[in-house]
């Protein structure tokens, strides 16, 4: 029974890295995308290509994920928790994607794990949550917001005098850069967070020791989260790309550099697994800012906060429900 809830877990992470890559396929091109620096299907490849890199370059988010959040039991009913939560991380990020909203699959992910470790009355490592997920969680989007404007005054200003139309035309060539730039940061950040899930499954299961992933997980993690990505997130990148703000190549470029350098340094530096939704949306929010305020279409915005703060309590909520239907099946 256990192996078999070995198995059941790695292919439900999995599926859950495969939805987190049509989730948040937008993140990466939805800037590229709504200015037509790139096509949509030449913009998917090169996400899903900058993901598989990503994927592969590091472990310290997954280190965070696979023992910084819950310490299940090592037993079948340390595994029902492990499934409860990646179920109730899918069925948020289901819900939010049929909707259209940019919501967070890392928060999601995190708030199952402690929601099902609430049910299941183990150790939530709260201090771990706070330090590495709740307070990362608030700085993201506003360093996001915040350096984004930064940076896009300064290319206002350094190209103040030149022919808009040929910045334009630099930036959308740039584009492509800094889009698989912030795609390479989104794998470097998001499918560290299933291979932390696979890690802890296998510890749980006796089948591992320490926080080190094992290279097939790693090639497993970064392939399904690639193939997600490929597969699209059409609903999410028409509210990013067009909905939040209408972009000009120069600001998407903003964005993009402003957001992967975010993610880059939360993920390197600190190993901590913050959202590259919330990062990406509000550096979108932050190049939009600096044409006036009023240019970025606020009811948007606050729809898509609320989703962000909705996520943890409420994936939390769907996997103790997910662990108390499971514990009947499974004891």
């Amino acid at each position: 029974m256990e192996f078999a809830l070995v198995i059941a877990v790695i292919v439900i992470a999995l599926a859950f890295d495969y939805t987190n890559g049509f989730h948040d396929a937008a993140n990466a091109i939805a800037t590229s995308i709504s200015t037509r620096a790139l096509t949509p299907r030449v913009a998917l490849l090169l996400a899903a290509v900058m993901n598989l890199l990503g994927a592969l370059v590091a472990e310290g988010v997954a280190s965070t994920i696979g023992s910084g959040i819950i310490t299940p039991p090592e037993d079948s009913r340390g595994m029902t928790m492990v499934l409860a939560g990646l179920v109730g991380a899918i069925t948020w990020n289901l819900i939010t994607w049929w909707f259209g909203l940019p919501s967070s699959s890392s928060h999601a992910l995190i708030g199952g794990l402690i929601g099902a470790g609430v049910a299941g009355a183990i150790t939530v490592h709260w201090s771990v949550i706070l330090g590495k997920v709740v307070i990362p969680m608030v700085l993201s989007p506003l360093l996001g917001f915040c350096l984004a404007y930064a940076v896009m005054v300064g290319i206002a200003w350094a190209f103040r005098r030149a022919s808009p139309s040929r910045v334009n035309r630099g930036f959308r060539r740039g584009q492509s850069v800094s889009a698989a730039a912030l795609a390479f940061g989104h794998g470097l950040q998001d499918a560290q967070k299933t291979m932390g899930v696979i890690v802890l499954a296998l510890v749980t299961a006796g089948l591992h020791t320490g926080t080190g992933v094992p290279l097939w997980v790693k090639i497993a993690a970064a392939t399904a989260i690639a193939l997600g990505t490929y597969a699209g997130g059409w609903r999410i990148m028409r509210t990013l790309g067009r909905r939040v703000i209408k972009l000009d190549p120069a600001r998407g470029v903003a964005a993009d550099v402003t957001a992967s350098s975010v993610l880059y340094v939360m993920a390197i530096g600190l190993h901590a697994p913050i959202s590259t939704t919330h990062t990406i949306s509000s550096a979108i929010m932050g190049v939009g800012a600096t044409r006036r305020l009023s240019a970025v279409r606020w009811g948007v915005a606050r729809t898509m906060v609320t989703a962000w703060i909705l996520t943890i309590p409420a994936s939390a909520l769907l996997a103790a429900a997910t662990y108390g239907v499971l514990t009947l099946f499974i004891g």
